[in-house]
Parts: C-alpha cells; sequence; structure tokens
C-alpha cells in the first residue's frame, strides 16, 4: 500500500516545473515593482488580514469570521482601487520585449541577488551641497534605495551621467533650465533633473520651510529613498528619510549619514581591515625596536 501511495505522490511533470518558473518570476516582478514604496506595507497589512481571517476562522470565532469575511469578499476590488499604479506599471512592463532577459542572465541575478552593487560616489554630493550652502542656492537631490523611483523618472530630462560636483552645480545655478525640480540619482548616476515629486500633505510643518522641503518630505513618505535639501534662503542642508526631517546638517555630519546608507558592508570591512592591518604594522615596528 505503502509503495504504491509513494510514486504517485511525488510524481513531477516538466509543466509543473515550468508552472513553478512562471509564477516565481511573476512575483520577483511584481516585488520589484512595488519594493521600498508604501505600497509593500499596504500589501503587507492586506495579507495579515488574510491571514488573521483564516486564523479565526480554524478557531470558530463567528464574529471575527464574519467581519473580516467582509474585507476578504472585496479583496480583489480593493487590490486593483489600492494598486491601480503597480499594476499599471506591471502590464506596461509585459509589452516590453525586456520582461525576461534570459539571454543576459539579468533576470538570474536579480532572484539570487548576485549582481554587483556600486556604492555611491559620496564626495561629490557633499562638495556640491557645502557649495550650494555657501552659496545659499537652493537644491533639491533624490538617491534612491531599492526603489528606483521611475514613475518620476518620467516627469523629469533624462541624463544618465556620471555623479561629478560641477555638473550637479550646473544643473541647480539659478539661471539653468534644470534647476527647478530635483535631481534623482540611482545607482550611482545621475539618472534625470528637473523632476517633480509628491508633496508631502503633513499639517505639523515648519512654517519657515518651502515647497522644495515638502517635497523632499513627500518623496521620502512614499519610498525608501533619501531626499537631501538646501535652503535658499537660509543655506542650511537638510537630510529627509522616511517621512523625518533633519534639518541643519554639516557636511561632515552629511558624509557620515551617507556613507552609513550606501556603502557597502565590503567597503566597510575593507577599512577595518586596512585599518587592522596599519595597527599590525605599528606593534610590529615597535617589538623590533
Amino acid at each position: 500500500m505503502v509503495q504504491f501511495f509513494i510514486p504517485a505522490f511525488i510524481q513531477i511533470r516538466f509543466l509543473d516545473v515550468l508552472d513553478v518558473l512562471f509564477v516565481a518570476v511573476l512575483f520577483y516582478q511584481l516585488y520589484m515593482l512595488i519594493r521600498g514604496t508604501g505600497a509593500m506595507n499596504i500589501f503587507l497589512g492586506i495579507l495579515s488580514i488574510y491571514l488573521l481571517w483564516w486564523l479565526v476562522r480554524i478557531f470558530e470565532m463567528e464574529l471575527l469570521t464574519a467581519i473580516l469575511g467582509q474585507f476578504i469578499s472585496v479583496g480583489v476590488l480593493a487590490l486593483i482601487i489600492v494598486f491601480q499604479p503597480e499594476i499599471r506599471k506591471f502590464l506596461l512592463l509585459l509589452g516590453k520585449r525586456s520582461f525576461v532577459k534570459w539571454g543576459s542572465g539579468d533576470l538570474f541575478k536579480g532572484l539570487w541577488n548576485i549582481e554587483h552593487e556600486t556604492d555611491l560616489n559620496i564626495p561629490p554630493i557633499v562638495n556640491a551641497c557645502e557649495g550650494f550652502a555657501e552659496q545659499k542656492t537652493g537644491a533639491l537631490i533624490v538617491i534612491t534605495n531599492k526603489n528606483e523611483l521611475e514613475s518620476f523618472l518620467e516627469t523629469g530630462q533624462k541624463l544618465e551621467a556620471q555623479i561629478s560636483e560641477q555638473l550637479l552645480g550646473s544643473i541647480f545655478y539659478k539661471n539653468s533650465p534644470l534647476h527647478d525640480g530635483a535631481v534623482i540619482i540611482s545607482s550611482n548616476r545621475i539618472r534625470a533633473a528637473r523632476c517633480v515629486l509628491p508633496v508631502s500633505e503633513v499639517k505639523r510643518f515648519p512654517v519657515s520651510l518651502g515647497l522644495r522641503h515638502r517635497a523632499a518630505l513627500g518623496v521620502s513618505e512614499q519610498s525608501d529613498a533619501i531626499a537631501l535639501v538646501v535652503s535658499e534662503q537660509t543655506g542650511k542642508i537638510s537630510w529627509c528619510k522616511g517621512g523625518e526631517i533633519k534639518r541643519n546638517i554639516r557636511p561632515l555630519q552629511l558624509k557620515e549619514l551617507l556613507a552609513k546608507e550606501f556603502l557597502s558592508r565590503s567597503e566597510e570591512d575593507k577599512k577595518t581591515k586596512d585599518q587592522k592591518s596599519f595597527f599590525d604594522r605599528f606593534m610590529k615596528n615597535r617589538r623590533i625596536r
């Protein structure tokens, strides 16, 4: 009896493997669209309601089951309404030829996270912000993390340039046609300038801060990006992350914050290793003497 049941249980067809692979690809692409955005938190909230509904059904808690069941019954419609921008982006992605890059292997690099990540070139950004602060030049720089802010990149002028202090200074020069808006930096490159960002609607907002600061706070509320603002009136640097703003940031402090946020672990390990080797050489020289 057992010998007859096991072969029937472990039968796996090639189509089953293909089915699982396609589902994995679809879920990965959906994750890439919503990672680092507020949609991820909404998705986790909906998933929590479903798990809670499933749990109360097991324990036969009829009142909670009936209440949560109303949410589940309209779950598909709610998903379409809440995730309308993400669904639109996903459908557009399906229409592109580069949806699955089998030849280049980019898909599998993303699935197993083996692609090489380039560390952010921090000194030009810090030097540019320091120069803006001294000259009281208004600036808004957004540095992406996991979410690359593709929807906001489409609102600006594409550049795809290397990060340099001179280029940032040219962009935010008061007579430059690109100075009005935000610069978005992603994958250690200046992707676009003059980008339009969502404005924060928080009520308790300092009156002394203007629309540039509200836009920086807004993009940090809706994504995992870091926004740097230089005030045109005071020349002070502000740091926005996760819907919170830090004001009066010094250049040295800004460098430390960026290094903590964007330098990879390998870079930190390399610095620690260099410091250790210097200490070993120092102690060795003392023993020789």
